[in-house]
């Protein structure tokens, strides 16, 4: 049986990422992918990739409405390794924060803290006000919270975006134990 991964998509930039976590999830082999789209992410799919929606939705294995509060993910009962919310709005992550659960991703996100589950959040903002500081300290000192901001980096040597969306995403889909073909990784430098 495959392992289970729920995905969350919300309104913040970032949706190559979301796309490439997919594909890598998919080329893993070993997991499934249950995507919850926020409207707001569908929208901002639309802007920034110049895709329809179905070209992000094909790459899931199960794909669940944002209101239907009843759907498997809201439930601890349903067994997954956890949830990845890529991107991450500052308003899901107030949501959260205060334990707001009035749609599945927030739900989900709420029932993989209780159940003590894997919780990534790929926040995107900038510049972050002390609202949403506080509101990212407070999750950090949850167990199992990890808050990955898609921070770029430069030590792997990226050639183009493509490079750089890589390493980002192979970074938000690691606590997950999913493992991508050519992530390269920090091997220190040969100082003399």
């Amino acid at each position: 049986m495959k392992k289970r991964i729920i995905i969350g998509a919300t309104g913040a930039s970032g949706m190559p990422l979301l796309k490439r976590c997919l594909e890598i999830i998919k080329a893993d082999g070993n997991f499934e992918a249950y995507l919850i789209l926020s409207k707001s992410a569908e929208i901002t799919i639309e802007h920034e990739m110049k895709i329809k929606i179905d070209e992000i939705k094909k790459l899931a294995d199960y794909v669940l409405e944002q209101e239907n509060i009843g759907a498997g993910p809201a439930s601890g009962s349903f067994k997954n390794e956890g949830m990845l919310i890529v991107p991450c709005s500052m308003k899901t992550v107030a949501g959260i924060n205060s334990g707001y659960t009035d749609n599945l991703i927030l739900r989900s996100a709420d029932v993989a803290i209780k159940e003590q589950r894997k919780l990534v959040l790929a926040v995107r903002e900038s510049p972050l006000s002390q609202i949403h500081l506080r509101n990212l300290y407070e999750l950090s000192k949850i167990p199992n919270v990890r808050i990955i901001p898609p921070v770029l980096t430069f030590y792997h040597m990226p050639e183009n975006i493509d490079d750089m969306v890589n390493h980002i995403a192979a970074k938000l889909l690691e606590p997950f134990g999913i493992e991508m073909e050519g992530y390269r990784r920090w091997k220190g430098l040969n100082i003399k």
